[in-house]
This record gives C-alpha cells, structure tokens and sequence, in this order.
C-alpha cells in the first residue's frame, strides 16, 4: 500500500479527538472506515501509533513521535495548494512571546526594506516550537534548549533574566533582586512555552508553590494580582509592558539562549536571509 494525504488526516483526526467515533464525524466518514484506513498506516509503516487498549485512545510512543511529522506534512500540502499563497510566498516567522525583543520592529522594517517580495509574517504561537514542528511557520525564534528533533538551529544571542514581580510590593522596590529572593514566594511558570522551571534553583532555595499558566498573557495577569512572581528574559520587559507588573534585573541566574530554528526538509528559500538579517539586526 502507499500511503496517501488521507491517512495522514485520518491519523491526525484521531489523535486529536481521541475517539475513533469523533474522529469519523469530523471527517465525514464512517466510523469502520477510519478504522481501516489507521490500520492501513500502522501496516505502511510498521508501527503501532495507537493504543487501542483503553476506553480513550492514546498515541504510542512512536505515534506521539509521528504526529509532528504527519501535521508537518500536511500543513505543507494544504500551505502549497492554497490559491491565496501561489503569489507572494510569504515567509512565516513564529514566536511563543516576545518575538526578537527590541529588535524586532527593526528586523521587520529591514525585511520590508530588502525583500519587498516575500511578505514577513510575525505569528506568535503558543507552542513549545512556535509552530515550527507542526507546519505553522517556516522558522522560528525560540528560547532555551531545543529538544524536538529534526530541526535545525542556529544561535542568535543570550539575553539577560530579569524578575517580574507587582508593583507596589517590597521586592518591586528593589534595585536588583537575586533567585534566593524568592525562596518563600509562589511562582508563575509556563509550562507550554516558558524557560524557567523550578530547576533554575538551587534545591535549598527552590520556591515552595508554583501558579502553573499557559501563556504569557495569563502569566502576566497572574503576577498583576499579586497571585505569584516570576522569572522571565529581559526580551519580556521591552515588548510584554503590563499594568501591575514591575520588571527588576535578577542577578546570579544564567542566560537565555536564543536560536533560530526550522526544519531540515526543504524549506521556504529565504530562510537564509531572514537568518543573516537577524544576525546584522541583533549585531548593530
């Protein structure tokens, strides 16, 4: 058998919904055929990708590792037969937050500047990649370790760890503050697309209570009405501003790596461009 598009959409329908029944209705099929057709795939590939052993159907470790790859694929197929993309290609920049910091209106007039032809669009996407594994964008800027496999990345600065704390508190008062500082404070971490995670702390001063958020908007919320404190990049305090919460430098805590990355497929031709430009835009 050769594996086609409507496997992959087949497979993607179940692992997102969970139920072969629900995934049938959204498809429009019947619920045998999406059953004939996963199988079909599992058989291609010569792996399980789904565990039919429970009530609600989970992905297998080599499911799991398939989806990033079989999202990838189709979003490609959907993104190249859409008659709205024949002509500019835009190139598609994905951020979780804070995109390049200060220098992001820059690298966007210089793109304007340079490459009137190929639209630069900023999409910021709640995601681990930004994205990027899931066939949103064409590259992406992404801060901390990058862990999925398949991508290619390429440094592009370190930026400095600041504190993000309400104003009006004791802590917002100070000049700098340090990680023992928080020791007997609650918190904020993103657990979706933030860096900072409880093992920035030393274990005798780790903080007690953590407020898990989503997104950098509820985590900026959560620090406004004094429910937690937090620890973020200096690229946050330029671009995230918010009523309520105060941004203070942190000193003894590492920096915050920050690379470009996509994809090794083939990929949009200017990728090479955007990265030499953010490197002479980060540079100047």
């Amino acid at each position: 058998m050769t594996a086609e598009l409507r496997h992959l959409r087949c497979f993607l329908a179940v692992a997102e919904e969970g139920n072969v029944t629900r995934a049938a209705e959204r498809l429009h099929l019947t619920q045998p055929a999406v059953s004939r057709t996963l199988r079909q795939l599992e058989v291609h590939l010569g792996v399980r990708l789904v565990d039919r052993s429970t009530h609600r159907l989970a992905l297998t470790a080599e499911g799991n590792a398939f989806r990033d790859k079989a999202a990838a694929a189709v979003a490609a197929v959907d993104d190249a037969l859409d008659p709205a993309r024949l002509f500019p290609w835009p190139l598609r920049f994905g951020h979780a937050w804070a995109a390049v910091g200060g220098h992001t209106a820059e690298l966007l007039r210089r793109w304007e500047q340079r490459h009137p032809d190929t639209p630069l669009e900023l999409l910021r996407i709640d995601d681990r990649t930004a994205g990027l594994t899931g066939g949103k964008v064409d590259v992406a800027l992404l801060r901390g370790p990058v862990r999925a496999a398949g991508l290619v990345t390429e440094p592009l600065m370190t930026e400095s760890r600041v504190a993000a704390v309400p104003t009006g508190s004791p802590l917002a008062g100070r000049e700098s503050l340090t990680l023992a500082d928080f020791t007997g404070e609650t918190v904020a971490v993103n657990h979706v697309s933030g860096v900072t995670t409880l093992d920035l702390w030393p274990p005798e001063l780790r903080p007690a209570r953590t407020l898990p958020v989503a997104n950098t908007d509820d985590w900026l919320a959560a620090i406004a009405a004094r429910r937690a404190v937090g620890v973020t990049t200096s690229a946050t305090a330029r671009i995230h501003s918010y009523p309520g919460v105060a941004f203070v430098p942190l000193t003894g805590a590492p920096g915050i790596p920050v690379v470009l990355a996509w994809r090794r497929a083939p990929g949009h031709p200017a990728i090479a461009d955007l990265v030499a430009l953010a490197h002479e835009v980060v540079g100047s």
